[in-house]
């Protein structure tokens, strides 16, 4: 049991890491996406023959795994988004403290 709940800690750790750091996060967004479209890839050309309806359970599990993956990507590309219009704003707002030497009020959209 406490080695089950070693190994989700470090999880974890690991997963904020990756959320937390920039260039880790597009690391893994590109690889994520490379998996996605060599899966695509693969399995409609490669495997197309024997990815058929006489193994469905295959091709079920197969086509899962690839729009999980694209699922993801597209989670972490909207994620890194989100985390540059923050960076975006805190500079914005540093920059105008510094010229202008005062706090900025909350943007109004």
């Amino acid at each position: 049991m406490s080695d089950s709940k070693d190994n989700l800690r470090f999880i974890i750790a690991i997963s904020k890491g990756i959320v937390r750091d920039q260039r880790a996060r597009r690391t893994v967004l590109f690889f994520v996406v490379l998996a996605a479209m060599l899966m695509a890839f693969v399995g409609s050309v490669l495997l197309g023959g024997w990815l058929t309806t006489e193994r469905p359970i295959l091709f079920l599990l197969y086509w899962g795994a690839c729009a999980w993956l694209t699922f993801l990507s597209i989670l972490m590309a909207l994620f890194d988004m989100l985390m540059l219009r923050k960076e975006a704003r805190r500079e914005r707002r540093r920059i105008k403290s510094e010229v202008f030497g005062m706090k900025d009020e909350e943007d109004k959209p």
